[in-house]
């Protein structure tokens, strides 16, 4: 399969496979007493987990479109100089939420991201330890599949009353994101990890998704492909989308929620 023959409908059912795929690398070691476990440059955590999940996915992207370069959280030393001409690529995090692999509770996910001029146009983001993926394109929309059931369109929920709510990270809080769930007034938090906090705004189990604390471009790129094609934003203070493939890979300060909630995108502008 080349570039010119594809649509992002055709690519989503392989790279679900794909997913899974990595999915049942990730639970071999999962069942294990031992991960591996080892510390980057930065002390966030690695494990042979994330390294079977790179490799898996990076071979199967590889045959799947070899025109197409990868960047992935486990081998993202490539240079911007060579990064900025890419039109197109994959952008990968093979275990996202690796904390909560190690604490066993099963929120963590695969991600796998198709960025076309800085945007996510496909993402495909799967649970293994649920069995749940989520998964959407700008062309098709936004889908999730629990088990072997059928998958079951889904999308944003605006917030029309009552208590609005809030998902929120299980392995990091701080004081402002407190602070503004405060003005937001009668509130409901979800605790969650990984990136299946904005999978949550997705499907319409949450309304609302603050992160103001520092992610990578990699930790969101697959959901944010999925939140878009589910009709939501992941927007800045600024009120503009996150963009792919800077130069400095941080992503800045973001939110979720349903485009219609105008209301939110201005409490968010006003936040200090």
């Amino acid at each position: 399969m080349t570039s010119t023959t594809f649509t992002l409908a055709d690519l989503l059912p392989q790279l679900q496979v794909l997913a899974r795929k990595a999915g049942a690398d990730i639970l071999e070691i999962y069942s294990k007493a031992d991960f591996g476990e080892t510390s980057k440059a930065d002390a966030s955590p690695l494990t042979l987990a994330d390294l079977a999940s790179h490799h898996a996915i990076v071979a199967g992207l590889s045959k799947l479109t070899p025109e197409i370069p990868i960047l992935s959280e486990e081998a993202a030393d490539i240079s911007y100089e060579e990064r900025v001409n890419w039109k197109k690529f994959w952008l990968v995090d093979p275990l996202d939420g690796t904390k909560e692999f190690i604490k066993r509770n099963g929120e963590f996910t695969v991600n796998i991201a198709l960025i076309e001029s800085g945007v996510p146009v496909l993402g495909v983001v799967y649970a293994p330890v649920l069995d749940v993926c989520y998964f959407g394109a700008l062309e098709s929309g936004a889908f999730v599949q629990r088990g072997q059931a059928q998958a079951i369109p889904m999308r944003v929920k605006q917030h029309v009353g009552g208590s609005i709510k809030v998902v929120a990270s299980r392995s990091h809080s701080d004081e402002r994101t407190q602070a503004l769930l405060n003005q937001l007034g009668n509130y409901e938090c979800i605790s969650m990890g990984s990136s299946l906090k904005l999978c949550l705004v997705a499907e319409g189990a949450a309304h609302f998704y603050p992160r103001l604390g520092p992610t990578m471009e990699w930790d969101t790129a697959a959901a944010h492909a999925v939140v878009n094609a589910a009709g939501g934003v992941v927007r800045d203070r600024h009120g503009d989308q996150l963009h792919y493939n800077k130069k400095d890979l941080h992503n800045p300060e973001f939110f979720v929620y349903d485009s219609e909630d105008s209301w939110l995108g201005q409490l968010i502008k006003d936040y200090k």
